[in-house]
């Protein structure tokens, strides 16, 4: 580690300029306040929301808060929680208004401050007993905190303040299942559980879905509790934060086999007698699970008599994931014939129908949530846009992935057609997108760069808030277009590595801290070795180019050598060692399993980025694997066109162009933006000896020409799989060449009067290929204009 002495220089005058310039509000000192609570709060409210409070305070600032049995002398401040109905809290009147304020709404809560008896006092008042929760994770958020602040600890509060405020959506959750396919949550104590549940709560969130049984006969090795434990453990600690518990439940066999359904039932209400707090079940209706609505509507409504029994105020959700036009037409035939009451409402998740139709179809009476995808970044609802390839081939679907303002962006379209959502999240590395949600989720107009501040105030400290979430934001940045473009990556990298080096006494155990340094530092080892390994492959073809029919053999051999020096000679060691020790701390700190030879991961497209921190950003594997095809050819002749053909693959030449179709970087001209083209990135378990180009593609293309010669003659090339129904200005051309198998070429001549404006349009219909798996249907990857002589 790094010492900070070097630093402390800079850091007095980053304290001092503070302490010269202060806020304009006179701050709260609470270093000597206390506590108290209304006695009409009920419990565990009474006992949880000042242990929330006293405890986070201690971890910050090693300073303890009493409570107090009545109202201090002197002038110590004093923090109330109370609740709107509350008319007095020790003889003191509560500031509450004429009953129609936020504080009265579910949920709601006023926080203001006060002056009265020489006492300054932080009025905490809740609606409800979640009210008084929402309120003191308010207040936590806001106060400046530090054991060592200018030589003594730091507890104060910018004041005043008078603030008001309950939620935009009831339902503001996110799921943490306890299972092998998770990320971190698997090899989560109870204790960690506990302590991340009680953090979403201080950011607005009101809700934890938890797996409860189809992962019971495949334990993760990482499990401290059996499975079945867990989930009455997480439905106590949702009991203690009074936040509801939804379970996610699927139905994976056929529901018309009566043993296996009946087997289903006792297993649910056994689970329901097990825990002390159910209050949502939600089944996927065919993700997973093929039952047609008809078995499952009636067994979701036998389900529902169990439940009510156990737990009476418990509701009953379904998504229609995977369902087909008619089982869709069939569900909303249903509730209009049936009008069933045991249904609260649909869930609309990946593989639904659109969330606007989803609620114009829905009778009023039921309602709607959201279960939007914030764990991954390819093959997924919400993949990264223009995300460059060489992230989708390393960070991949499941990396540490903040991404504050496009999830913001996402929100804001989509909620508005719901009651609000229950996030789906397979570990810890979407954190930063769980507090997005659920603070966009209680105000959807609250300011991104605020809740990123308010994110970094209260995980970090109040001093480096601003930067940190400024370094979040740059680490999203840093996924937007070309990387070998980004040179911001580089300066998120030099920020996180300054203040890393300036917090590491405070910071280097905190797995958020972690987290935000490991992306920052992999990016820019995937940037910087992308770059090198971009020019030697440009050498490489250099090489080939200039061969001829008298050595091929040591033309490859010495091609090889060179492209492979991204091997020989790796680039960033010290970057690559850091990376390696970053992974092992977050497999430490928080149970983060990116390694599989290390950390023991169900698989390795679950977050395992280790695996391929260095899997190749050049066409090393596929040269090997060419150049051995082309030792097999007999012919000199054929060697050497081929060899030409790699040569100048991607540099065809004055006059003509390339397109790789679906690559930020390399396809300048195309016009459609791939729904989630990366997806053929995890061929082969995620380590293709594919082309680059080969493993991107797009269905249906349309590039854009201009500036061309009025008097030559163009052809066009195509490479991908499968059928490419090409036109050109709107017109249907018939090949001269057609090839369908991958990595082979199709080819139409351009007619002259195309092109005598000096600019075409190329697009592509659409086969009919709804007969076929999706990884079956044709492909277009790679596109040529290639000028003719």
């Amino acid at each position: 580690m790094h010492s900070p002495t070097r630093l402390k220089p800079l850091l007095a005058t980053l304290l001092v300029l503070i302490i010269c310039f202060p806020s304009t509000a006179q701050p709260i000192d609470l270093r000597t306040a206390t506590w108290v609570i209304s006695p009409n709060v009920p419990s565990p409210m009474k006992e949880t929301a000042p242990a929330v409070l006293t405890e986070e305070i201690a971890k910050r600032t090693g300073i303890t808060l009493k409570n107090a049995t009545g109202w201090p002398k002197g002038n110590a401040p004093v923090i109330a929680l109370v609740l709107a109905s509350d008319k007095t809290l020790l003889s003191r009147n509560v500031p509450v208004g004429d009953g129609n304020g936020p504080e009265f709404k579910p949920e709601g809560y006023r926080i203001v401050t006060e002056t009265a008896g020489g006492n300054k006092t932080i009025w905490i008042i809740g609606a409800d007993t979640r009210g008084i929760l929402f309120g003191t994770g308010y207040l936590l958020r806001h106060l400046k905190m530090s054991k060592s602040f200018v030589g003594r600890p730091l507890l104060e509060l910018d004041g005043p303040v008078d603030l008001a405020t309950s939620p935009a959506y009831p339902i503001r959750g996110h799921q943490l299942g306890y299972r092998s396919t998770a990320n971190t949550y698997d090899a989560w104590s109870v204790a960690q559980f506990d302590q991340y549940i009680r953090e979403l709560a201080i950011f607005g969130s009101n809700a934890v879905e938890g797996i409860p049984f189809h992962e019971d006969d495949k334990p993760s090795p990482h499990f401290k509790i059996p499975a079945r434990e867990m989930r009455i453990k997480m439905s106590e600690i949702c009991q203690k934060y009074d936040m509801d518990y939804w379970v996610w439940t699927p139905a994976t066999f056929e529901l018309t086999d009566k043993t296996k359904r009946q087997a289903e039932l006792d297993l649910h209400e056994q689970f329901y007698k097990e825990v002390p707090r159910l209050d949502h079940i939600f089944f996927p209706g065919g993700d997973p699970g093929d039952n047609h609505p008809s078995e499952v509507l009636p067994f979701l409504q036998e389900l529902q008599s169990r439940l009510v029994k156990h737990h009476p105020k418990a509701k009953m959700w379904i998504s229609l994931q995977g369902f087909d036009t008619e089982q869709i037409d069939y569900f909303y035939k249903y509730l209009e014939t049936e009008k069933p009451a045991w249904l609260q409402g649909v869930v609309s998740g990946p593989g639904s129908p659109p969330m606007a139709e989803t609620r114009y179809r829905l009778p009023k009476q039921y309602q709607h949530r959201q279960y939007p995808d914030i764990t991954h970044s390819v093959r997924c609802e919400f993949p990264v846009e223009k995300f460059d390839q060489a992230f989708a081939l390393t960070l991949g679907r499941e990396s540490v992935n903040p991404r504050p303002f496009a999830f913001a962006k996402i929100h804001a379209k989509y909620a508005p057609f719901t009651d609000g959502f229950v996030s789906y999240s397979d570990g810890s590395h979407d954190d930063v997108n769980k507090v997005l949600w659920s603070m966009r989720g209680w105000d959807p107009q609250a300011d991104v760069h605020g809740i990123m501040e308010e994110y970094c105030n209260f995980f970090f400290n109040h001093v480096i808030a601003s930067s940190a979430a400024g370094m979040i934001e740059g680490l999203e940045q840093n996924w937007k277009g070309p990387l070998a473009e980004n040179g911001g990556v580089e300066m998120t990298y030099l920020n996180t590595s300054f203040y890393r080096r300036m917090e590491e006494e405070r910071l280097e155990n905190n797995w958020r801290w972690q987290m935000l340094v490991f992306r920052a530092f992999y990016d820019r080892y995937t940037r910087m070795r992308l770059i090198r390994e971009q020019e030697l492959e440009k050498q490489a073809n250099a090489i080939l180019a200039a061969g001829d029919k008298t050595n091929l053999a040591g033309t490859m051999d010495k091609a090889l050598v060179m492209v492979n020096k991204a091997d020989t000679e790796p680039t960033q060691r010290d970057l690559r060692r850091e990376l390696t020790e970053l992974s092992d701390a977050l497999y430490t700190s928080i149970g983060l399993q990116t390694s599989t030879e290390k950390h023991q991961p169900r698989n390795p497209e679950r977050g395992v980025v280790m695996d391929f921190v260095d899997y190749p950003l050049n066409n090393r594997w596929w040269l090997a694997d060419e150049f051995e095809k082309i030792k097999k050819m007999t012919s000199p002749d054929e060697q050497l066109a081929r060899l030409k053909t790699i040569a100048f693959w991607e540099n065809p030449g004055p006059g003509s162009y390339y397109d790789d179709i679906s690559s930020v970087a390399k396809g300048p001209r195309v016009k459609t933006i791939s729904d989630d083209a990366t997806d053929v990135a995890w061929w082969d378990n995620g380590k293709s000896r594919k082309r680059l180009s080969t493993q991107l593609f797009q269905r249906e293309p349309e590039l854009d020409y201009d500036n061309l010669d009025p008097r030559a003659r163009y052809i066009i090339r195509v490479a991908g799989e499968g059928d490419a129904l090409l036109r050109v200005d709107g017109r249907r051309l018939s090949p001269i060449v057609y090839n369908k198998e991958s990595e082979t070429f199709k080819e139409w001549i351009v007619p002259l009067s195309l092109t005598q404006d000096g600019k075409i349009s190329v697009t592509f219909d659409g086969p009919e290929e709804s007969q076929l798996n999706w990884r079956k249907q044709s492909k277009i990857s790679d596109v040529w204009l290639l000028k003719q002589p």
